[in-house]
């Protein structure tokens, strides 16, 4: 196989210094080089491709169309060798934090998590959001540094606060009074599920599944419309539903919770996050 010859990173950078100043003198000014340092890797270059790239006067430089063409990827080939240097040097120290955040706070957490990018420019960060089951198999795959989840109490969490719920039927296609009862849930493992059928189940209601999807925005649109009776935050209710209680004889589920968990060891960056996601979230350490 026929190797083909390497553009260096001076010569490059010569190239590009030329291209941007038109001129022979100022590019070695900027790279830090003779005048004839320079025409002679531009030179270089013109000899390994096998044509010229720059047009020479006594009073301008100008591009040729296979200089301009060049000079595309020499920019490239440049940001790339700085960014390599970057991520592999101490220069880019801060590295990645991999967040879990359910559906619905992707996009109120944005804001949050744009600003926390603006206060530590070189770090990258990798947002997961999705159900409770999916969340949490990435947590204990130790996928997750940082993992904000709606969760049943009992695993001990870095913060919490509680998440109210609201059983939702549709106001003008309401669903409960019939048999059996119409339900728009998660798929199966995900979360409020088995809180509705054993519900149902104790008030000697019969039911059925209408609607399942893995989307919250989805479930609450579905109920609205009619699909069925629903378990949801507070915070999904639409202008289209209709709230029932214990006067329709739905008993309150309150023993779900809005967990944050941080794995250890914890470095600065990820208690910062933790401690900005506390804040923005009303969570209470425990």
């Amino acid at each position: 196989m026929n190797r083909q010859p390497m553009f260096t990173p001076q010569q490059l950078l010569s190239f590009v210094a030329v291209c941007e100043t038109a001129s022979f003198t100022r590019a070695a000014e900027r790279v830090h080089l003779s005048q004839s340092t320079v025409s002679q890797q531009v030179r270089r270059l013109e000899e390994m491709i096998g044509k010229a790239l720059l047009e020479r006067t006594s009073h301008q430089v100008v591009l040729t169309e296979e200089g301009e063409k060049l000079l595309g990827y020499a920019r490239r080939i440049i940001a790339l060798n700085g960014e390599a240097h970057d991520v592999l040097s101490d220069k880019w120290r801060d590295g990645v934090l991999r967040l879990g955040v359910p559906e619905d706070f992707a996009a109120p957490t944005a804001g949050l998590l744009a600003q926390f990018s603006r206060e530590h420019p070189q770090l990258r960060l990798d947002v997961m959001s999705g159900m409770y089951v999916d969340l949490h198999r990435a947590w204990q795959r130790e996928e997750l540094d940082i993992m904000l989840i709606k969760q049943p109490g009992g695993e001990r969490p870095l913060a919490s606060r509680l998440e109210p719920l609201l059983w939702l039927d549709s106001a003008e296609h309401p669903c409960f009074e019939q048999t059996p009862v119409p339900l728009v849930v998660f798929p199966q493992l995900g979360l409020y599920r088995d809180e509705m059928s054993q519900t149902l189940d104790t008030l000697g209601r019969s039911w059925r599944i209408s609607y399942s999807s893995a989307s919250l925005v989805a479930l609450a649109s579905a109920s609205a419309a009619g699909l069925g009776l629903t378990l949801l935050p507070a915070s999904c209710r639409l202008p289209g539903h209709r709230v029932l209680d214990e006067s329709d004889g739905l008993p309150p589920i309150s023993h779900f919770e809005l967990a944050l968990f941080c794995r250890l060891p914890q470095d600065d960056l990820q208690q910062a996050l933790a401690a900005a996601l506390v804040e923005f979230c009303h969570l209470k350490w425990q």
